[in-house]
Formats: C-alpha cells, sequence, structure tokens
C-alpha cells in the first residue's frame, strides 16, 4: 500500500505526457468536474479557499438545478467509459468516487431534493446569517467582493422561497412538528441598528494596515447593502417562513410519505451508509447493537454500585447537579482541557498529525436552542482561521458533564478535525477528494475515536465511561428510530420514548435528536454503519498481524486516502495488511 501512495504522488508529479492515456483522460475530467463544482457553488468555493467568486451566491433556480444535473450526467457517462483496468489503484478510487458523487447529484435532483433547502437545526438561511463570520476579508478588494456577495443575497433568497413553495404544492415539506421553534435562528441579522449588525462588525477583522479612508468607504458600501439588501430579503424569507412554510408543514414524519418516497429513502440508505443494505437489515443491526450495548451499560450500573432499575439510574445521571457544570465558561474550560490531554496522547496512536490547529467555542447563540450537544466547523487549509469545535452552552442542565469526553474525542482530536485537517494536506489527491466528506467514513472514523478513547485512557471514571456507552447507544439507536421513523410507521414519541429509555441523554437532547432524524433522514445511519466496517477491519489487522500489528501504522492507513466509501476503504486495508505482512 505504501508503494501504492508513493505511485499516486510519482504520478501526480510526472508530465502528463508519461501517464497512461487513460490516467490523463481521468485527470482531465476530474479537473473539469471540481472547476464546473466551485462555478456552481460559490459558497463551497470560499470554504476551500477558491476566492475567484467571492462576490456572488449560488443560481438556486429549477433551470439551474436541471442543468448541473444534466452537467453531472455527462460527466458520469465520460467516466464510465474510462477502461478501468487501464487505470492506477489510486486512480479507480477516485473514478469511483466521482461517479458516485454524481449519480448521487443526479438522484438528489431526480427527487427535487433542492425544494426543501433545510432541516430542524439548519439550512440555507443559516449559512447566509454566518456570510460575516466565514468571509475571507484580507484586503481591499475581498472585502469589496463579500459586500457584492451581500447584495446578491435578494437574488438567492427568492430563489430560495420559490422553491419551497414548488415543494409545498408537491408535497415536499417538512413536517410541521419539526418547525414549529424557527425563527429566532435569524434573530442577529435583523436587528435594525445597522452598525451592530454583523454584516457591517465583520469589517472590524480587516488587516490594521487598511487605510482609514478605504475602511470608511467599506463600512458605507456594507451598511447600504445591509440596508437596502441584505436585511429586507431575509426579512422577507422569514415572513415566509413563518406566515406559509411552517403552518402547511405535513402531518406525516416518513421520507416514504413523500412522493415517490419509498425509493428516496432507499437511496438514501445507500446514499448515507455506502452500502447495499434495506431499510429492514439496518434496523436489525441496530436492534442487535442496542441488545449488546445495554448489557455493557448494565455492567457498569452494577460497578458504581447503584441500587435501582436502569431508569432510575439514568433519572440519577439527569439530575445530579454534580454532572453538570455551573456556567457556559466552566463548560468550554473542561472541553478544552479534556482536548489539551488528548492532544498530548496523539503520538502514540498516530503517525501523521496535521499542521492546521483548532479552538473550542460555543456553539452561536442563535442555533443553540434547537442545536446539537456539538459540531466541528473545518477552516480552509492555509486560512487565518483554525478548525472549530462547537460546544452547546444552551441549557446546562442538558450537557451532562459524563458524556463530554465521548464528544470531545468525536468533534476535536482524534476525530472529525484530525481526519478533516489531514485528508486536506494529501496533496497526491485531486482537490475533490480532499474536499470530499463521505458521511459513513467521516462519522464512523469519529465514533470510532470514541471507543479508541477507551485505550487512550480517557474515560476517568465510570460515569465518563458510561458517558462513552450512552453515545454508542445514541448511535446504534440511530440505526432503529430513523428507520422505524422513515419506514416502519414510527411515531415522534415512539422515538423519543426509544432514545431516552436507552441512553442518558437529557430529555431536550433526545427531543432535538428526533426532530433532526425526522428532517434528515438517512444521514444518522452512516455513524454506527461506518465505526462497525472500521473496528471489523482493525480486528481483522489484529488478527492477520499478530505482534506486527501497530496501530499508529493502521490509523494511518484509514486516513491516508482521505474520506472513502466503505467498500473502498475495506479494499485498502486489506492490501495494506497484505503490505505488512
Amino acid at each position: 500500500m505504501q508503494a501504492l501512495i508513493a505511485a499516486a504522488a510519482l504520478a501526480a508529479a510526472l508530465p502528463q505526457s508519461d501517464l497512461p492515456d487513460a490516467e490523463v483522460r481521468l485527470a482531465a475530467i476530474v479537473d473539469e468536474e471540481w472547476e464546473a463544482r466551485l462555478a456552481a457553488s460559490p459558497l463551497f468555493a470560499s470554504s476551500v479557499g477558491r476566492d475567484d467568486w467571492a462576490d456572488r451566491l449560488p443560481d438556486v433556480s429549477p433551470e439551474a438545478q436541471a442543468r448541473r444535473a444534466e452537467e453531472a450526467a455527462g460527466f458520469r457517462a465520460r467516466l464510465v467509459a474510462l477502461p478501468e483496468d487501464e487505470l492506477s489503484a489510486e486512480g479507480r478510487v477516485t473514478r469511483l468516487m466521482l461517479v458516485r458523487q454524481l449519480e448521487d447529484r443526479i438522484a438528489s435532483h431526480r427527487f427535487r431534493e433542492y425544494e426543501t433547502p433545510l432541516n430542524a437545526d439548519s439550512g440555507f438561511h443559516t449559512s447566509l446569517a454566518r456570510l460575516g463570520e466565514d468571509a475571507d476579508l484580507g484586503s481591499v478588494a475581498s472585502a469589496r467582493a463579500y459586500i457584492a456577495r451581500l447584495r446578491a443575497i435578494p437574488a438567492y433568497v427568492d430563489q430560495q422561497i420559490a422553491n419551497m413553495r414548488a415543494g409545498l404544492e408537491a408535497g415536499r415539506v417538512l413536517p410541521k412538528v419539526v418547525m414549529l421553534g424557527f425563527g429566532p435562528e435569524l434573530g442577529e441579522v435583523l436587528v435594525t441598528d445597522t452598525a451592530a449588525h454583523p454584516f457591517v462588525r465583520a469589517l472590524d477583522r480587516m488587516p490594521a494596515s487598511t487605510p482609514e479612508s478605504d475602511l470608511e468607504a467599506l463600512r458605507e458600501e456594507a451598511t447600504r447593502a445591509v440596508d437596502g439588501a441584505a436585511r429586507p430579503a431575509l426579512v422577507r424569507f422569514r415572513r415566509f417562513l413563518l406566515g406559509e412554510y411552517v403552518p402547511a408543514g405535513r402531518g406525516t414524519l416518513a421520507a416514504a410519505a413523500l412522493p415517490d418516497g419509498e425509493a428516496y429513502y432507499a437511496w438514501l440508505v445507500r446514499k448515507y451508509t455506502t452500502l447495499d443494505r434495506t431499510p429492514r437489515e439496518v434496523h436489525e443491526r441496530g436492534l442487535a447493537e442496542v441488545a449488546r450495548i445495554r448489557a455493557e451499560m448494565e455492567a457498569v450500573v452494577e460497578r458504581v454500585g447503584f441500587e435501582g432499575t436502569f431508569d432510575e439510574f439514568l433519572a440519577f445521571l439527569r439530575t445530579d447537579p454534580r454532572f453538570y457544570a455551573g456556567s457556559g465558561d466552566e463548560l468550554l474550560m473542561i472541553a478544552a482541557r479534556i482536548c489539551k490531554d488528548v492532544d498530548a496522547r496523539l503520538p502514540r496512536y498516530f503517525g501523521r498529525l496535521p499542521r492546521q490547529p483548532y479552538g473550542v467555542e460555543p456553539v452561536p447563540p442563535g442555533i443553540a436552542p434547537r442545536y446539537t450537544a456539538g459540531r466541528y466547523v473545518p477552516a480552509p487549509l492555509g486560512s487565518d482561521r483554525a478548525g472549530t469545535y462547537w460546544v452547546n452552552t444552551y441549557d446546562l442542565a442538558s450537557r451532562p458533564l459524563y458524556a463530554l469526553p465521548a464528544l470531545s474525542l468525536h468533534e476535536a482530536v482524534p476525530g472529525h478535525h484530525l481526519q478533516i485537517a489531514l485528508t486536506a494536506e494529501l496533496e497526491h489527491l485531486p482537490p475533490f477528494r480532499r474536499n470530499s466528506y463521505v458521511t459513513a467514513f467521516g462519522e464512523g472514523w469519529a465514533l470510532y475515536t470514541e471507543w479508541l478513547g477507551v485505550e487512550m485512557g480517557m474515560y476517568e471514571d465510570p460515569y465518563d465511561e458510561f458517558g462513552r456507552l450512552t453515545y454508542e447507544m445514541w448511535r446504534a439507536c440511530r440505526l432503529v428510530v430513523d428507520t422505524g421513523l422513515h419506514a416502519f410507521d414510527w411515531t415522534r414519541e415512539d422515538a423519543i420514548d426509544y432514545l431516552a429509555s436507552n441512553t442518558a441523554l437529557s430529555l431536550l437532547e433526545c427531543t432535538t435528536e428526533t426532530d433532526r432524524y425526522i428532517s434528515w433522514p438517512g444521514q444518522a445511519l452512516a455513524y454506527k454503519t461506518g465505526e462497525l466496517e472500521i473496528r471489523a477491519l482493525r480486528a481483522e489487522a489484529e488478527e492477520a498481524l499478530g505482534a506486527d500489528f501497530d496501530v499508529r501504522a493502521f490509523h494511518d492507513a484509514v486516513l491516508g486516502s482521505g474520506s472513502l466509501p466503505l467498500l473502498a476503504l475495506r479494499a485498502r486495508i486489506r492490501a495494506w495488511i497484505q503490505d505488512q505482512g
């Protein structure tokens, strides 16, 4: 496998004339598709450090959506026509990944996903609210591009509203129950004091060397853009959302209840697991995992000497003050301490570590009430920003400290930050692969690192270990709950009760998580599916290599080719095992 990586790096350095014809054609298609992808997705382009389109927002009209689907079909046809046996091992993976992404893009258009551009905790509107925070403001030119993007908000918002209205007419709309708390997430960008508006205050990040006359002119331009374009458009969207969209939300929950819903959910299961699994197979695997983890949890309850039922132990964990921080700052400080403790242990488990650092910050207050416990927010490699581990400090009584080690391992290191930052550094891979996120791989890896935390000594007492198990149980429950909701007629109450009776998650988290699964079908299946695959591959490697097994080399092999579909990961690790042997 090391030879394959070296060959791929050499190929990247060779003149195109020295490469096989199939490799040259593959590289040309990959480059052409990447540029088309960035041009069609200016916000994504900015997120990966390309500023060519920093003055605009995407065209999301139905005509543009159809054009991109047709373009995807054209790229797919060209890739499929390449003789696979003339490609290198890495070239075959590149071809496979791009074909899958293009097929998913075509299917997304067929199921008209663009008509529901939001879910229970986020959407296009929350991305707009972060424009000021995410903008590159390193020069006067980049600031002017940012202000032009603010002026583009009305056309973009109006296209999204038109798409959502078309979804309403066709029955493609979120269930009403998951939208009842919508609205506050736009609060900060609707303030009427323009001088205090986050879109204007973003200019405070301009370099200190910027002439004051330029700064004054930019603030005036930004003020006009906010008053004349951005704020009125966002007010218009909020009025549509609360006055028209939420009241028309559907009464059903299941993806299967949408137009062509059964086929839609079957595709989502395949998309997010990257495996050819049926909803029934996923559901049954979840039930088996729930039973296994429940036995481990009950063993911990017995070990701490708790006298009472399992439900009573969960009630004790949810109510005893010792398990909760007294302030948001205290929660952040504990999370930061955990992260630094993990940082010190990483060299024993990884041969390669990323150059990019990360920080710990609270979830923005506008989205915190409906947001998950934590999330990782990447930053472009080479930018002046670090990756960010968000910790939710809203409703501290719902943020137990016994779950914080597992959450920190998952979202920061060695979970999402380490994996995503390392992938960005894999210069032998084409840009689309360095910036691709296969959910089953990324979330499977992050869940695997929660389990790895046991080996790393990160769980200091039985309550921390129970917190880890409750997080693993949470992901096992997702296999049951997501399929239950979308394929087997579960109610919202069924899902909340199932999570509450099997995990130590707070009741608020059980509710917000259920609403997330309802509004984002299939995505929650990726975590446990990917983790089970990575753990199985590690067990296979340990058995095959015996005393020669090196955990650092294994982790480097898993992460060394970026984010992969699970079958491609399986082939890679089995080749690595052969290479080691």
